[in-house]
């Protein structure tokens, strides 16, 4: 059963329908999903997420009327659909009005374990908010939403949608595709910003206690400080998630406002990309001509993103806590910073401090830059190492190997390694494969099931799921797949882009 709490305890807009306008006075307008048009085929489902989360059990997905419920056909109990309503900076300029364009969140769910978790469908039509928009989402964009994201199901249909994929004026048709996706909340900054720049001052502060209240709550409601406390949180968690993308190689490719949550989880999955080679410039995205997003940039568009919300939240600051939050925004590089540098020393099996950790990392990632080593596996490969191959120089990972300064590094790191006290080569190991993924879902990985699920066979799609529910363990299909072998030649023209 499902809850409409949201609806309940914030404004709704007070026009009905999906007519696309300009919404005022508002957190979300009610908006009623269109269902695909059958036949319809249910191409993956998470059973973790069926059971662990939503309480179910796995013979439901047998029913037509589950199908129908996670394309948009029918509504669970309890459901009152809402479209959000937000407005933000999309590469680095006021963009207005934007919204869940194509998105309806379907209510609130309580699990057996008390989480809260709200539940909302991708690709399922029209809202107030699709501006020149057909609602719709397409297979190749559903596929990587649904591997990358907390989602429950995949479902795809014959459904025309017509589509640019790279913004070329080369229209194809593609088919209609909806993904059922989870989130504790999917508030953003963007939220915030619509309405203090709309003067909605009153629904601002409603939303903003709002969520203090449910999802923060170790800041006392009462506390006069709240949101000044509200903005350290958030840009702690924004840090912190910042550098944990940078320690697994992960380029969300479009860090907009309206994509950054206000709890600070990863989602909107669209033209993302985990790095191969290592490359600060790597640039997931094609429709990113200037690089803005490019993985290196994250922790400075993270603060640009930060600088947003404060000024979204200062009419509601006084003088002496604008100034509070101020001071805040400018510890920001050093939180990141200090995350960064123990993500990554994590990765190379440091334990304690000590003064070159810094040099011996950023010795590495240089090294790394210089020979196109793969990021993923030059890690991987390291934790799998015995400490007696690396003294003998038989260890030699790609082309890392060749650069005329990687003995001098693995000199250094022995000698690092070799002041941990009490400390074994199967500790180390153990410690450095639980924080390096074996694998990750690189780009060439999720192109393949998607060319296979757009002939209905949804195999691949299958394994990836079930191979990245467990990242950091050896899997035999895995393997079989080259899912942590080199990749394969025509990624060099692997082209991600926005549309979708």
């Amino acid at each position: 059963m499902f809850t409409a709490r949201l609806s309940n305890a914030l404004p709704l807009d007070e026009v009905d329908g999906n007519v696309i306008r300009t919404v005022k006075r508002s957190v979300f307008s009610e908006s009623q999903p269109s269902p695909l048009k059958e036949p319809l085929t249910l191409a993956a489902v998470s059973q973790d997420v069926l059971r662990n989360i939503l309480d179910l059990n796995e013979s439901v997905i047998q029913n037509e009327e589950f199908v129908r419920c996670v394309s948009g056909g029918k509504l669970f109990p309890g459901s009152v659909p809402l479209a959000h309503r937000y407005g933000g900076h999309q590469f680095g300029y006021w963009a207005g009005q934007l919204g869940d364009g194509r998105a309806h969140l379907l209510g609130e769910y309580t699990n057996r374990k008390g989480e809260r978790w709200e539940v909302q469908l991708k690709g399922s039509g029209k809202t107030p908010y699709s501006r020149s928009g057909d609602g719709r989402a397409v297979i190749r964009s559903s596929v990587r939403e649904f591997l990358c994201s907390e989602a429950l199901s995949l479902v795809v249909s014959e459904e025309p949608v017509w589509r640019d994929p790279f913004y070329n004026g080369s229209v194809i048709k593609e088919r209609g595709a909806v993904v059922l996706r989870l989130a504790k909340s999917w508030f953003r900054i963007s939220s915030l910003e619509i309405l203090t720049r709309t003067g909605e001052l009153d629904v601002l502060r409603t939303l903003l206690d709002f969520v203090i209240k449910e999802h923060f709550k170790s800041i006392g409601t009462n506390d006069p400080d709240k949101y000044v406390v509200f903005f350290s949180r958030v840009l702690n968690e924004t840090a912190h998630l910042i550098a944990h993308w940078m320690s697994v190689g992960f380029a969300h490719g479009v860090c907009n406002t309206d994509n950054f949550s206000l709890l600070s989880i990863s989602f909107d999955y669209g033209p993302f990309g985990f790095m191969e080679s290592y490359d600060p410039n790597f640039v997931p995205n094609t429709s990113d001509d200037e690089g803005r997003y490019s993985i290196g940039a994250q922790a400075n568009v993270g603060l640009f993103n930060l600088q947003k919300l404060l000024e979204a939240l200062k009419p509601l600051l006084t003088s002496d806590q604008l100034s509070q939050s101020q001071q805040i925004l400018r510890e920001y590089p050093q939180i990141y910073h200090q995350r960064f540098h123990e993500l990554f020393k994590a990765k190379l099996g440091f334990l304690g401090n000590e003064e070159k950790d810094s040099y011996v990392i950023a010795f590495l990632l240089k090294l790394m830059e210089d020979t196109g080593a793969d990021f993923t596996m030059t890690f991987r490969q390291l934790s799998e190492v015995t400490l007696s191959r690396l003294q003998k120089g038989s260890f030699a990972p790609g082309h890392l190997s060749s650069h005329k300064h990687f003995r001098d590094w693995v000199q250094l790191y022995l000698q690092r390694l070799s002041r941990i006290m009490s400390d074994s080569d199967e500790e180390r190991q153990h410690r450095m494969q639980g924080v390096n993924p074996r694998y990750v879902l690189r780009n060439w990985m999720a192109e393949s099931a998607i060319r296979k699920a757009e002939k209905n066979d949804f195999s691949e799609v299958t394994l990836l799921q079930k191979t990245l529910m467990e990242p950091f363990m050896e899997q035999e299909e895995a393997e079989r797949a080259g899912y942590a072998s080199k990749p394969p030649s025509w990624v060099q023209q692997l082209r991600i882009s926005c549309s979708s």
